[in-house]
């Protein structure tokens, strides 16, 4: 009975404290609050200097001499540098998403230039398959898909191009700055601009809750516009901006406020399906649609007012003749302003559209503006190209640092802050606060280009250290989990990364870029799963089935089991760090799956074509393609031993693909 007791008074306690945050006044915050290391302007940290000569000759450039002075005060020492063999693989695979070729292996291990791993990472900059690899780290944290999601799951028609354009964006090295706000206002910039019309497409890349097809309802509204101002707390910010939704923020200085101010910046913004077909093919289109559609919007109108069986039946009729309807005509999936149309923002009563509170106007983040800022009652003609210019400011102390901490953690896999969406007071510290200040500046100072970031990050001995380490009991010991950076950390492959390098070593991949999304063969029960069968219709090219991964369809109610194996995310919210799990599922899909059983039948077939008849030159080509070295004595031993039967040529190339020298980066 005290147990109960004391769980209501907890409870009621909770509430009131909920309350009394909400009706707090508006716009005021501690000093306590605004001292966050994460809202402070970047600071500009000296680089440390060393007097030990091998201190000065392994700081070759700052981030070294930032991460040397911190090892260094821990009593540690950096790793040996790894051998050439094991970083221009994994220079390949962090760049291009790839395995590096034989040819490519042996031609930089024999470049005994001063310059020589200068010209690959310049090589694979600007390699077309940098921006398919780079693109997928951004989708996952914009959570592209190609479908809403929820029970219906309907795809979105031209959806795909918006991941050419993150491809092609990263390709040209568009500075950054331009990326945010081509995505958060392309419409704005250029409404007759496809590419930047395409970019705006991002605004509606949130799952999406069908309301029997009515999307003009308020809930369904106030779902789309939450989607919008969330991620750009996410992807931008990275901050949890959506935890003050429903209330002021538990930890970080948000206010409910705060939220549905950023939230006013799309109230005037709708969805916008851009036709590209010639008159004549839209005529006849229309033509073909006109008595399909009257039928619709007869059934849309019986359908108000009306509750339970009766609903049921109207909404199953709606979707029988939303199938007759013909093929979409090719499309851009975008946004627009119709301001006569602009939804009024309030503050929810715990975020319900039925409970609105005061009305707010927009404004940015109130901590990192001075008290009593006022917002904008009425929008201005182009909302979100201001709340693009204020993210997207040099002096945003938020905005660089996140990206630079992204570029980080996608290249030693660890942040210097470890929570990249969250960079609030429940995220982790930065390990390396001046390093990642420094790193922001850099960034800035630099137009806000990527491919620099890269190559400084690849050119520091840091990034070059080996798995192997002289301290390694000591250290690991001291700093387990490689804050420190002592030595390299190896990991896993992406599951994109893994069917990519299938296909690779095979000799299957379709290396063709861009274009529509591929929809491959999968198992008929996952299909029968899917609200409608028919939103599962396999490219009748199977040529097209050996794409690289970033061009499968991004379906949020169906994943292809392999990629669900290898931690790929599900599509709903950002994915700012995949996780790199270890279990039985994975063992069974690469040993028994469909996919990884054709590409050891394509890798036989290759290796017999380079490598002949003779077992040693197999395994040691096997190696070559699969791990990018030579076999060891004993691997050699147990290859050709294996191979004495000419008919279990497939089963070791099997054997070859489950290697960890295959499956993982050192």
């Amino acid at each position: 009975m005290k147990t109960q007791q004391t769980a209501l008074f907890l409870c009621i306690l909770v509430r009131a404290q909920m309350l009394a945050e909400t009706t707090a006044p508006l716009g005021t915050y501690t000093a306590v609050e605004r001292r966050h290391w994460s809202f402070q302007p970047r600071s500009t940290p000296a680089v440390p200097a060393f007097t030990a000569v091998a201190d000065k000759a392994w700081a070759k450039n700052p981030i070294d001499a930032f991460v040397l002075e911190k090892l260094t005060k821990e009593g540690l020492r950096p790793a040996p540098e790894a051998s050439r063999r094991v970083l221009i693989r994994r220079a390949s695979f962090a760049l291009r998403g790839l395995p590096p070729s034989p040819a490519e292996v042996a031609a930089f291990v024999d470049d005994r230039a001063p310059n020589a791993w200068e010209k690959v990472i310049d090589a694979y900059l600007a390699s077309p398959q940098y921006g398919e690899r780079w693109a997928q780290h951004w989708l996952d944290v914009v959570r592209f898909s190609e479908t809403d999601g929820f029970e219906y799951d309907n795809h979105r028609n031209g959806a795909w191009r918006f991941r050419d354009y993150v491809v092609e964006s990263l390709n040209a090295d568009k500075p950054y700055d331009r990326f945010i706000i081509e995505q958060l206002a392309g419409d704005e910039l250029d409404a007759k601009n496809d590419s930047l019309r395409v970019a705006a497409g991002l605004q509606r890349m949130g799952p999406l809750r069908k309301n029997a097809g009515n999307q003009e309802v308020a809930s369904s509204r106030t779902e789309v516009l939450t989607e919008m101002t969330n991620i750009v707390g996410a992807a931008f910010l990275g901050v949890t901006l959506g935890c003050a939704r429903c209330h002021d923020h538990k930890f970080d200085a948000f206010r409910q406020s705060d939220y549905y101010r950023i939230q006013a910046y799309f109230a005037a913004t709708h969805d916008k399906d851009i036709v590209k077909a010639s008159q004549e093919e839209q005529d006849k289109h229309k033509e073909l649609s006109k008595a399909t559609e009257t039928e619709i919007r007869k059934v849309k109108a019986e359908m108000k007012g009306k509750e339970g069986p009766a609903l049921t039946a109207l909404e199953e009729k709606l979707e029988a003749l939303t199938d007759k309807l013909p093929t979409p005509l090719p499309a851009l999936f975008s946004v627009e302003n119709d301001f006569k149309k602009q939804t009024p923002i309030h503050l929810l009563e715990r975020g319900e559209y039925t409970r609105p509170k005061d009305k707010v106007g927009a404004r940015p983040l109130g901590v990192l503006l001075a008290d009593g800022t006022p917002e904008r009652e009425t929008l201005p003609e182009n909302p979100r190209s201001k709340l693009a210019e204020w993210v997207a400011d040099p002096a945003n102390p938020l905005t660089a640092r996140v990206m630079a901490n992204r570029l980080w953690h996608w290249h030693f896999g660890r942040g210097i802050v470890a929570t990249p969406n969250d960079f609030g007071k429940m995220g982790l510290r930065p390990t390396h606060p001046e390093l990642l200040d420094y790193l922001g500046n850099e960034f800035v100072k630099g137009g806000w280009r990527l491919k620099p970031m890269h190559k400084m990050l690849l050119m520091s001995n840091t990034w070059k250290q080996s798995y192997d380490s002289p301290q390694f009991a000591k250290a690991s010991a001291q700093d387990p989990e490689n804050k420190l950076l002592w030595h390299a950390s190896r990991r896993r492959l992406e599951a994109e990364e893994l069917r990519d390098a299938m296909l690779a070593v095979s000799g299957k991949l379709n290396a063709k870029l861009g274009g529509p999304s591929i929809i491959v063969p999968v198992d008929k029960e996952l299909i029968n799963l899917l609200y409608k069968p028919s939103q599962w219709v396999v490219n009748p090219d199977k040529a097209e089935h050996n794409r690289r991964s970033v061009y499968l369809i991004a379906k949020r109610n169906l994943r292809l089991p392999m990629m669900e194996a290898f931690d790929s995310p599900d599509l709903q919210i950002s994915c700012a760090r995949r996780e790199s799990s270890t279990h039985a599922p994975q063992a069974l899909e690469m040993l028994n799956g469909d996919f990884a059983n054709l590409m050891a039948e394509g890798l036989a077939a290759r290796l017999t074509k380079e490598a002949g008849s003779d077992p040693a030159k197999i395994v040691t080509r096997a190696f070559e393609l699969a791990a990018g070295r030579g076999p060891t004595e004993s691997e050699r031993s147990l290859g050709m031993k294996f191979l004495a039967d000419s008919s279990r040529l497939r089963e070791f190339a099997l054997a070859v693909l489950n290697l960890n020298a295959f499956q993982y980066v050192e």
